[in-house]
């Protein structure tokens, strides 16, 4: 018996020792795992602007063949939407087509301890939209106050002296967009003179729904951003005052400022970005993000000297004066 036991306890002994070898055979002891793991992705959240949001996905999607472990997740719902997830830390990134305000700017040290940092991305000529058949060419400031602000008298394209082909009802269809849009608030500031907008427009949520929207409507008319022309519409010159000289919204206006409806567009930070943040800035701001930009149809900013974040600027606090324009790099 203790012949058997022992022979037993050998067997016993020779099996724990094959298993033993044979583990690192299996698995190479981890190390051929451990080199063929993939890093994991990080995601960076971008929300914001509905002007930008074409221009923001597209960013992403390039990006991504850049730098494959990274990927931006891209939501539009308005500048304000995107500006007020930022100041709450929700997102990396706010994308917006105003400037961000110095209450918003005081939130966001509240709720964050940090002062949001804004870049300047590239241009846009904010147009004012008619329907294609619409004999209309040029507008003024003043015409469209008369037309979408509080107190405002115009509702018939008639009261313009224009006729418009193949209707019989010409009251004007006022297009505009929803309130917490950086458009919105661009629109009111600097074609209204910050009066209030009267009732009975269609506000919709969107650039593109509001550029469809007067594509098929022929006594429409709305605002939106260059980038979102189709063939169905037309942009109208723009004209400061009567008498004075109305521009087209082109790059070469938006350049040389003598479009009065051109505006930045903006990426909003908490704080200098660090690490994957700043590196996907940076990208933005190099010729391969401007051309994305130009090939949007919108204007981009000179290239030399965006990528080192030479175009950052902090939020002014409240009350404080405006900060002075970044400078721009000469061509």
């Amino acid at each position: 018996m203790a012949r058997l036991r022992s022979r037993a306890q050998l067997r016993m002994s020779a099996l724990f020792l094959a298993a033993t070898l044979a583990v690192p055979a299996c698995g190479g002891g981890g190390s051929k795992e451990a080199k063929d793991a993939k890093p994991s992705n990080t995601v960076l959240q971008n929300k914001g602007s509905d002007t930008m949001v074409n221009v923001a996905q597209v960013w992403a999607e390039e990006y991504r063949k850049v730098a494959p472990n990274v990927e931006v997740e891209v939501s539009g719902g308005g500048s304000g939407v995107g500006i007020a997830a930022l100041l709450k830390g929700a997102v990396d990134l706010a994308n917006a087509s105003r400037d961000i305000k110095p209450s918003e700017a005081e939130q966001a040290s509240k709720n964050t301890g940090k002062s949001p940092v804004g870049f300047n991305v590239g241009a846009d000529a904010l147009a004012v939209y008619v329907h294609k058949d619409n004999p209309m060419s040029e507008i003024t400031l003043v015409q469209l106050t008369d037309l979408y602000a509080e107190g405002g008298k115009v509702t018939r394209w008639s009261e313009l002296g224009i006729t418009i082909p193949g209707v019989k009802d010409d009251t004007i269809v006022r297009v505009s967009r929803q309130s917490s849009s950086g458009t919105y608030e661009f629109f009111r500031e600097h074609a209204l003179g910050n009066r209030d907008f009267r009732l009975g427009s269609r506000d919709l949520n969107g650039s593109k729904e509001v550029v469809e929207l007067v594509g098929t409507t022929p006594t429409a008319i709305g605002y939106s951003g260059m980038g979102y022309a189709t063939a169905d519409v037309k942009m109208l010159k723009v004209a400061p005052k009567a008498g004075a000289p109305a521009v087209a919204p082109t790059i070469a206006a938006v350049h040389d400022k003598s479009y009065p409806l051109a505006r930045s567009l903006h990426v909003y930070t908490l704080g200098q970005p660090e690490g994957a943040v700043k590196a996907y800035i940076d990208w933005i701001l190099s010729p391969a993000g401007q051309k994305v930009v130009e090939d949007a149809g919108y204007v981009p900013v000179a290239a030399a000297g965006n990528a080192t974040g030479a175009l950052a600027t902090e939020a002014p606090a409240p009350g404080a004066p405006p900060a002075p324009a970044a400078p721009q790099p000469k061509p």
